[in-house]
């Protein structure tokens, strides 16, 4: 990393806790090399290696990265093939690098429909770096934000049939409990990539309080440069959640 890029991001002070990433742009990054679409999702590979790298120098505590949406199973039967073929090689490859690095890796979605082949790594890397704590970096996969809603839904109305929650428990804070990574910080900073300004059903319950970035670049060219860009822009926002500049002005003379 250049001493530009260190000094940006020295001057931004305190980075945001929990970043999200909906990784747009592989295919059209493909397209305008004139290479076929699994050739972007190769290349994007080496930009989740910068970004979590990236993170991990900047203190981020966890980074979740949108690698396979539920929807994506529309997909050309031959990308989605490739698509399941680079996602097993990147958890036999890169595991033990994530381990090495004091990294936790989690995979968020629902693995049942993935191969037994697929299901097994990802249970066996989950196992190996469930003691990490450098930080957690969430893929998630076949993963829904409606899905994610509906599931904690399903399960809520399940335990209020079974006795286990009463119906007038059941309110936001309860609601939380029952959603995906509900044990972790809610997503501080939400990023796409491609040029693209829509969330495509990613972490919709998660992210109702986040910061949103759009970037222009597609996923194989957001690495270093561009994540710099967004978390010096995050940097430069104020946060309120429903309060007012004054009320903020007089927590800060509180601190």
């Amino acid at each position: 990393m250049s001493t530009s890029i260190d000094d940006t991001l020295a001057a931004c002070g305190q980075p945001p806790r929990h970043v999200a990433i909906i990784m747009d742009g592989n295919n059209r990054w493909a397209k305008k090399r004139f290479m076929p679409g699994v050739a972007g999702h190769k290349a994007g590979v080496d930009a989740v290696r910068a970004v979590v790298e990236l993170s991990v120098k900047q203190g981020v505590e966890v980074l979740t990265l949108f690698a396979f949406s539920s929807e994506n199973w529309r997909r050309p039967e031959d990308e989605v093939s490739a698509l399941m073929q680079l996602f097993v090689m990147a958890l036999q490859r890169e595991v033990k690098k994530l381990h090495r690095n004091n990294i936790r890796l989690r995979i968020m979605g629902d693995v049942s429909g993935f191969s037994p082949q697929l299901q097994k790594l990802i249970r066996e890397a989950e196992e190996q770096t469930a003691d990490n704590s450098a930080m957690t970096l969430v893929v998630a996969a076949n993963y829904g934000g409606q899905w994610d809603i509906a599931q904690a839904a399903r399960r809520i109305a399940a335990d209020v049939q079974k006795g286990s929650l009463a119906l007038d428990d059941v309110n936001e804070q309860t609601f939380h409990q029952y959603t995906w990574l509900s044990d972790l910080p809610a997503p501080d900073l939400m990023i796409r990539t491609g040029g693209e300004q829509r969330i495509s059903n990613f972490m919709l319950w998660q992210t109702a309080y986040s910061e949103f970035y759009f970037s222009d670049a597609f996923w194989p060219d957001f690495k270093e440069e561009e994540y710099t860009r967004a978390l010096v822009d995050f940097a430069k926002r104020t946060r309120r959640f429903g309060r007012t500049d004054d009320q903020l002005q007089e927590d800060m003379k509180s601190v």
